[in-house]
């Protein structure tokens, strides 16, 4: 079983912000994957299916993504899951809009959400997908909870799918070929 957790805010009112792109990523996976994620449990939405013949799990947390920690861990731990069966997927505020950065393991580096899954687990051995959205004009707090801007749709879009097919080279390859592939700037 792999379980993939795409963070994000739950509501209408954050569907296209910046912050939900994790969100983004797990909906171009459940849509390419045929995967219904609709279910109720583990504090989220889950729906799971067989990819590449590998049980997978997708899970966007309906705790607001500062407290997207206890959804993870739950899921995680109902079944068993090592932490190298486990990725998540996030909006990073320091990396430029539509660049991708994947790591094994590692701190926070100020995410939130990632901050509350590192201290429900007390491990930072997490395998994580980031979706560069820029540091542009205004406060943290602004910029995450806003909208893209007409001219920056597009990359964020591409981005979004970038972004899945690592999630997918992962859950084939696994973290290593995934890093390699696409870490590259223009990747």
């Amino acid at each position: 079983m792999k379980l993939i957790a795409g963070l994000g805010n739950p509501g209408r009112e954050y569907a296209d912000t910046r912050h939900n792109l994790g969100f983004r990523v797990v909906d171009v996976l459940a849509g390419r994957w045929s995967i219904a994620v609709t279910k109720s449990q583990f504090r989220g939405l889950t729906g799971d299916g067989t990819i590449a013949g590998e049980r997978v799990m997708l899970l966007k947390p309906s705790t607001y993504m500062n407290r997207s920690g206890p959804s993870v861990l739950e899921a995680a731990q109902f079944y068993k899951l090592d932490p190298v069966d486990q990725l998540v997927v996030y909006d990073e505020l320091d990396l430029p809009l539509g660049q991708l950065r994947l790591r094994k393991d590692g701190s926070a580096g100020g995410h939130r959400g990632l901050a509350d899954i590192i201290r429900c687990f007390g491990d930072d051995a997490i395998p994580r997908v980031r979706v560069g959205i820029g540091n542009g004009r205004g406060g943290a707090v602004s910029r995450v909870l806003g909208r893209f801007r007409p001219d920056e749709i597009e990359t964020a879009a591409d981005a979004v799918e970038r972004a899945a097919d690592a999630v997918e080279c992962w859950l084939t390859d696994g973290i290593e070929a995934a890093m390699n592939r696409f870490n590259a700037k223009n990747a």
